[in-house]
């Protein structure tokens, strides 16, 4: 099962084991929607053989309780019981099922559903490749990362554009191509 990365705990809160989390979700409820989550382990080193590090996986923790402090979120986990072990979960990212995902309303992505499509102006012409969405700003950020022959640049680099209807124009699924039409001055920096 696909999982997808949700959250990581920053730090231990208070003496029974609740920890603060990042949320990467912007659905500030999205942990009171779910039963578990998947923390990701640490890699291993194998004493036993030369082969190296185990692979690192994914144990389920129960939600017991979730709460709010400003806009962070407090989580107690199954088994972390107290300061120690919220201590040793510190760094630990978070995931959830791609299957609890919500469905979305016609015209509504994830980031990861759009991931890898082809930008291009609404005249035809090819800019580059959505390499992620910046959702932790006052809107979104399409991040379009171009290759040599698309860049004056001696290196390539992103065009960042604003995530407003007046910018992108249409996203085509079936295609995988995102419509925009630039800010005037973008393409020349």
């Amino acid at each position: 099962m696909e999982k997808i990365k949700i959250g990581k705990i920053t730090s231990p809160v208070g003496l029974k084991g609740e920890v603060k989390i990042i949320s990467y979700s912007d659905d500030p409820e999205r942990f009171e929607m779910l039963d578990s989550v998947y923390a990701q382990m640490r890699k291993q080193r194998n004493t036993d053989t030369d082969a190296g590090a185990k692979e690192a996986g994914y144990q389920e923790l129960l939600i017991e309780n979730v709460r709010y402090k400003g806009s962070g979120v407090i989580l107690k986990l199954e088994g972390i019981d107290d300061r120690n072990a919220s201590e040793r979960a510190r760094g630990m990212e978070l995931f959830m099922d791609a299957a609890d995902l919500p469905e979305l309303e016609q015209g509504q992505f994830y980031v990861r559903d759009i991931v890898g499509f082809e930008v291009r102006t609404s005249a035809g012409e090819v800019i580059g490749t959505l390499k992620d969405v910046l959702t932790n700003t006052a809107q979104d950020v399409y991040v379009v990362s171009r290759t040599d022959a698309e860049s004056k640049a001696a290196v390539p680099r992103d065009i960042m554009i604003p995530g407003v209807p007046e910018f992108i124009r249409s996203v085509d699924t079936e295609n995988k191509v995102i419509t925009v039409e630039l800010p005037e001055g973008l393409m020349e920096l």
